[in-house]
């Protein structure tokens, strides 16, 4: 595989997956956990993507035409997840489910929305099977999928920044960051809603 394609296939998986954009969203996902849990929920959110975007490379073409689901139809319900957790920022109904003396450790994120679809999103699955697509040799295959933990190891180091970015923004400035990310958040569901739309070819 050439210098070129590995670059290529590093920076469409980096602007897909977005770590950078991933570490506000992480911030507000996270809000009101201690640095353990949220160090927990950040590395099983990272570890379930690895698995979802590993599986999706090496067979999500035939998962999903073995199971009748479309890529546009795989979009399409991603999207309306994301919007419902979008809401719950917006409105502060997660914030409130974690605050008070007693909080659940049982309110875990790491699965849903971090893993899926904010990490493993319907773009991060469609592109690694594009991707692994192009040539299907089982040396470009490993290189693709070495590239993918490559730029989720970026978004563990952007993970780990959470807790002192969270310090230095402070209660406030949390809750500001919360609901910028909400709204930003409910726009990229919309998105991935049109993305899919168009996909089937209605519009």
């Amino acid at each position: 595989m050439e210098t070129t394609q590995i670059i290529s296939a590093f920076v469409t998986l980096f602007v897909v997956i977005d770590p950078v954009g991933l570490a506000p969203l992480f911030i507000a996902l996270t809000r009101g956990m201690s640095p353990q849990h949220r160090r927990r929920v950040g590395w099983r959110a990272l570890a379930i993507a690895a698995g979802l975007l590993t599986l999706f490379g090496l067979a999500g073409e035939s998962i999903l035409r073995g199971i009748g689901i479309s890529l546009p139809a795989f979009r399409i319900s991603g999207g309306i997840l994301l919007f419902l957790t979008a809401l719950d920022m917006l409105f502060e109904r997660r914030t409130e489910r974690r605050e008070g003396q007693a909080r659940d450790e049982d309110d875990d994120p790491s699965v849903f929305p971090l893993a899926t679809p904010l990490v493993a999103g319907p773009g991060a699955l469609a592109t690694m099977i594009l991707l692994v697509g192009q040539n299907e040799s089982p040396a470009h295959t490993l290189v693709i999928h070495l590239v993918m933990l490559a730029v989720l190891g970026i978004a563990a180091g952007f993970f780990a920044m959470a807790g002192p970015i969270a310090r230095l923004l402070g209660r406030t400035g949390t809750m500001v960051v919360t609901r910028l990310f909400g709204m930003l958040l409910a726009a990229l569901s919309i998105q991935f809603v049109i993305d899919g739309l168009k996909g089937t070819g209605l519009f």
